[in-house]
C-alpha cells in the first residue's frame, strides 16, 4: 500500500485482487434521481457531454482507498456474493479511480452492463427517431472499452463482463471482453472466478443457474439510491422479456431489512424497492399477499428511513387488490409532492398481441378485458398518488395498423379519462435471452405507418403530463443548480419537442433522418450550452 497527499487530506492507494466497475453511465446516482438515467439513453450528439458529466451522470465519491461510497446494487451484490463465498481481496471501484486501483496484483475486473451498444428499448427507440448515433450508454461503454483496454495491456487482468445487458456482447465482439456471463451470479459466478485465478481456462459464455433464495446474501456495503431488492423475476412469461417465470422468489423480510440497514449506516434514509412488481412479494400464482405487502412496507418505514420507492408495479394486482396499494400509499406517506412513479407494462392494446406474446399479462383476467383493466388501475393508482410510466411494445412481425389503431384507441382512453399517466411506445428488441430473440430488429421504414400516430398522441400527453409533475420529477434532486436545469429544460425545451413529434406523424418517420446532422457535441454545442447555463444561473426561482 502506497500514500499520497491531496489538499492535505490522506488517501491509500490499495490493489485488489479482484475490482468491480461499470461505464461512467452506470455508476452514478444521476444526480439524486433515477429517473435522469433516461437522458443517457439518447443519441450522444444531441446531449452536450458538459450537461452528462455534471448533471446526468456525476462522479459517485469514494472513500480515503477509493473504493465508491455508494454503488450499483447490481455490483453490491456481487461484491458480497464473492465476500461470502471467501474472497477477501474485492473492492467496487468507480471507471474515474480505476487507474489508481489496479497493477500487476489485480487478476480479475468484473463489470456490470445495462445496455452496452445501445441496444434496449428506450435506447433504440431514441436514436431511430431522433436520426441514428450511439446513444450515450454506447458512447460511455465505449470509452470504458478503451480504458479497460489499455490497462489490461499492461497488467494482464481478465475481464468478465456480466449484468442484464451482457447479452448484447454476445452480437458484437469485444476483444477486451474474456468471459461474458449471462444470468444470475450467486451460484456461478465465484466457481468461475476461482478457476480464472487459478489460471484454468474458462468459456467465452457462461450461463449462471438461479440461486435458492437462501442462496443470495445481503448487501454488505451501500447501494446508490437506497436500493434493496424484495423480489428477483417475475412470473407472467411475457415473450418479449429475458425474465423467465421460473425465476421469481421472493426475498425473506429479514435480508430486506439488513440491507435497509446497511444503506441506513451511510446515512441514506431513502429505500428503492428493487422488483419487477412490487404487488408481487410474498404472492403465489400471481396472487396478491396483503399482509405480506403490507408488512413489507410497514416494517421498512418503522426502521426510521424518509419513504420507501419501487420501479415496477403490474396493473393487473393493482386492480385486483385496490385495499393494497391504498395501504402502501399510506404507509409510505405519500401525497401531491411525494408521490411514486414507477413503470408499468401496458404493451398493446391488441387483443391480437396480447394473446400471442403476453398471455398472463392480465392475469387473473383476459387479454379481451386488458383496456378496462389499465383505466381501472391507473384510476386506482393515481387515487393513491402512484403516477404510472406505461411502456408498451411495438413492431411485432405480424403487427398490423389495426392492431395499432386498437392500441391508439386504448391511449386515448387513457387521456380522455384524464389520468395521470406517462405513456412511451417502444420499438419491440428481440432481447438475447427472450422467447422472441431471433425476430428481425425494428427498423424506421418497417414500422407500422400507424407507429407514427400514437407515437404523438402519446408523446403530447406526456408532455403535459410532464409540466404538471415537474415538482415529482425534480423533488429528489438535491442539487438546487441542477434542479433548476432540468426544470428549464422541461418546461422550455419541450415546447419544441411537441412540434418534432408532429413532424414524425406528418412523414410517417422520415423526419427522423433531418436529425441525422445535428451534433451539439463540438465547440458550438458546448459555447450555446454554457450559455444557456449561465442565464439559467442568474434566472429567480
Amino acid at each position: 500500500m502506497n500514500t499520497f497527499y491531496i489538499r492535505k487530506v490522506k488517501y491509500n492507494i490499495m490493489v485488489w485482487e479482484i475490482v468491480l466497475t461499470t461505464d461512467k453511465g452506470s455508476f452514478t446516482d444521476y444526480g439524486g434521481s433515477s429517473v435522469l438515467g433516461y437522458v443517457a439513453c439518447m443519441p450522444s450528439r444531441l446531449v452536450p457531454k458538459f450537461f452528462m458529466d455534471r448533471f446526468f451522470t456525476p462522479d459517485v465519491p469514494v472513500d480515503s482507498e477509493g473504493r465508491a461510497i455508494v454503488a450499483p446494487y447490481a455490483l453490491r451484490k456481487v461484491e458480497s456474493t464473492l465476500v461470502h463465498a471467501g474472497f477477501d481481496s474485492v473492492a467496487v471501484i468507480p471507471p474515474h479511480r480505476l487507474e489508481k486501483a489496479i497493477n500487476q496484483k489485480t487478476k480479475v475486473v468484473g463489470l456490470t452492463v445495462h445496455d452496452p451498444f445501445g441496444l434496449n428499448p428506450v435506447s433504440f427507440k431514441l436514436s431511430m427517431i431522433f436520426g441514428g448515433g450511439p446513444t450515450w450508454t454506447a458512447k460511455y461503454f465505449e470509452e470504458f472499452g478503451e480504458k479497460i483496454s489499455k490497462l489490461k495491456s499492461k497488467y494482464n487482468f481478465k475481464v468478465i463482463v456480466g449484468g442484464p445487458g451482457s447479452w448484447e456482447l454476445t452480437k458484437e465482439n469485444t476483444d477486451w471482453a474474456d468471459v461474458i456471463f449471462i444470468g444470475e451470479a450467486e451460484a456461478d459466478l465465484p466457481r468461475v472466478v476461482k478457476s480464472i485465478i487459478d489460471g484454468q481456462e474458462v468459456p467465452k459464455v457462461v450461463y449462471g443457474k438461479n440461486p435458492k433464495v437462501n442462496e443470495i446474501p445481503p448487501i454488505i456495503n451501500p447501494a446508490r439510491l437506497g436500493e434493496v431488492q424484495i423480489t428477483r423475476g417475475c412470473p407472467r412469461g411475457c415473450q418479449f422479456c429475458p425474465i423467465t417465470p421460473e425465476t421469481f422468489r421472493t426475498i425473506p423480510l429479514d435480508v430486506v431489512k439488513k440491507e435497509v440497514e446497511v444503506n441506513m449506516r451511510a446515512g441514506i434514509k431513502r429505500v428503492e424497492f428493487i422488483t419487477d412488481d412490487v404487488l408481487l412479494y410474498g404472492s403465489q400464482k400471481l396472487r396478491v399477499n396483503h399482509e405480506a405487502i403490507t408488512k413489507l412496507f410497514t416494517e421498512t418505514m418503522n426502521m426510521g428511513v424518509d419513504g420507501i420507492w419501487f420501479p415496477h408495479i403490474s396493473a393487473p394486482a393493482v386492480r385486483s387488490s385496490p385495499q393494497t396499494v391504498k395501504a402502501m400509499s399510506e404507509i409510505a406517506r405519500y401525497n401531491e409532492d411525494r408521490a411514486a412513479a414507477p413503470v408499468v407494462g401496458l404493451e398493446s392494446g391488441s387483443e391480437k398481441i396480447l394473446s400471442k406474446y403476453m398471455r398472463a399479462k392480465p392475469f387473473p383476467w383476459t387479454p379481451r378485458e386488458w383496456k378496462d383493466v389499465i383505466l381501472d388501475a391507473t384510476a386506482i393508482m393515481n387515487d393513491n398518488y402512484i403516477y404510472p410510466c406505461y411502456t408498451m411494445t411495438i413492431g411485432y412481425p405480424e403487427e398490423t395498423n389495426e392492431d395499432v389503431d386498437q392500441s391508439i384507441d386504448l391511449v386515448q382512453s387513457i387521456i380522455d379519462h384524464k389520468l395521470k399517466a406517462w405513456i412511451f411506445p417502444l420499438p419491440v428488441i428481440p432481447m438475447g435471452v427472450s422467447y422472441i430473440r431471433n425476430n428481425p430488429y425494428p427498423v424506421l421504414e418497417k414500422m407500422p405507418t400507424r407507429y407514427w400516430d400514437l407515437l404523438y398522441i402519446s408523446w403530447k400527453y406526456d408532455l403535459q403530463i410532464t409540466r404538471e409533475m415537474i415538482p415529482i420529477l425534480t423533488g429528489g434532486i438535491k442539487n438546487k443548480f441542477a434542479q433548476r436545469t432540468v426544470q428549464y429544460m422541461i418546461d422550455k425545451i419541450f415546447d419544441s419537442i411537441e412540434w418534432v413529434f408532429k413532424q414524425l406523424k406528418e412523414t410517417q418517420g422520415k423526419y427522423a433522418y433531418t436529425f441525422a446532422s445535428i451534433n451539439l457535441n463540438n465547440t458550438t454545442g458546448v459555447i450555446k450550452a454554457i450559455y444557456w447555463l449561465f442565464r439559467l444561473a442568474f434566472k429567480p426561482l
